[in-house]
């Protein structure tokens, strides 16, 4: 073997050509796309291999929209609409659907500055405490509906807007049911370039690793039900996904009130949090320094990661 296959065989090269193939087939999907610089340094870059192999195996339709009907589990929750529209509404007149108390929601803490709240029914665990004692028959529901990992009430305020991403992980499909809302086409999400408007009583079915944005130009704060429902998928990669929904996803748990469980991610996300405010301060001070650091560490990255040694 000459030196070069050598080279071109070593599991760090093999790595990263694997990383680059994903994130550019993750990049290229759809015919929407966040701009080259952002997705370069994008979650969802990183995550790309893990992410490829469950399109791969998905025995869902790899498209922005799917059927509700192909998901019989989920009629019960829609069937029981204005039962869970019921506690949702209370809540929030309660004040309870609101934002992380602190950096501690690494998942969402983008949508907070644009108006949106959330209360957390269960997120890849058993159903928050707090849920248990203030909407029981909502989460008496959910536990009837074992593909839910992840579900809260979530919502969106008049000129409340959420700006174009992907979310991360592949090994779930979004379920919204809606619960209060404009039932007018000014309170629109889209996804791929296709819009959709919520409805009372409504259930959707997404792809949320698509590029998708929202927006309620209404008077009227939208309330729904928001669900991370599993990906049906092949064996292996059932088996691997199941594995990191209880290990890595419920990592990225957080509270409603002060005493309920912080997942390892979000309880670290506080020191990341203040990393990222103090690229920001840069950023705001000297956009160019801040942009020269940024792909000069990039660079120095992928450098140690193919210099031959």
């Amino acid at each position: 073997m000459d030196a070069v296959s050598h080279y071109l065989l070593q599991p760090r090269v093999l790595l990263l050509a694997g990383l680059l193939a994903s994130a550019t087939a993750v990049h290229l999907r759809g015919r929407v796309r966040l701009k080259f610089a952002r997705q370069l340094t994008d979650h969802s870059t990183f995550v790309a291999p893990y992410n490829a192999l469950a399109y791969l195996a998905s025995r869902a339709p790899n498209r922005p929209f799917l059927e509700v009907a192909d998901f019989p589990e989920l009629k019960l929750l829609t069937d029981n609409w204005q039962v869970i529209r019921e506690e949702g509404l209370r809540l929030m007149d309660e004040g309870m659907v609101r934002e992380a108390t602190g950096h501690n929601d690494i998942g969402f803490h983008t949508f907070f500055k644009r108006g949106w709240k959330r209360f957390y029914l269960k997120w890849y665990d058993q159903p928050q405490p707090s849920a248990e004692a203030l909407c029981p028959r909502t989460v008496e529901l959910l536990k009837r509906v074992p593909s839910v990992h992840g579900a809260m009430f979530a919502t969106l305020p008049p000129g409340g807007r959420l700006g174009a991403h992907r979310d991360p992980f592949a090994g779930s499909l979004r379920y919204h049911l809606g619960l209060r809302t404009p039932n007018s086409d000014a309170c629109w999400i889209e996804v791929d370039g296709r819009r959709y408007s919520w409805r009372d009583g409504e259930a959707v079915m997404f792809d949320e690793t698509y590029v998708h944005t929202a927006e309620n130009a209404s008077d009227v704060t939208r309330l729904i039900l928001f669900c991370d429902v599993e990906r049906p998928l092949r064996w292996p990669m059932s088996g691997v996904n199941r594995w990191v929904m209880n290990h890595v996803m419920r990592a990225t748990a957080t509270q409603n009130v002060e005493g309920e469980r912080v997942g390892g991610i979000n309880r670290a996300f506080g020191t990341i949090f203040a990393v990222k405010q103090a690229g920001q301060r840069l950023k705001a001070s000297n956009r160019r320094l801040y942009y020269a650091l940024k792909y000069a560490l990039i660079v120095a990255i992928v450098a140690l990661l193919v210099w031959p040694y």
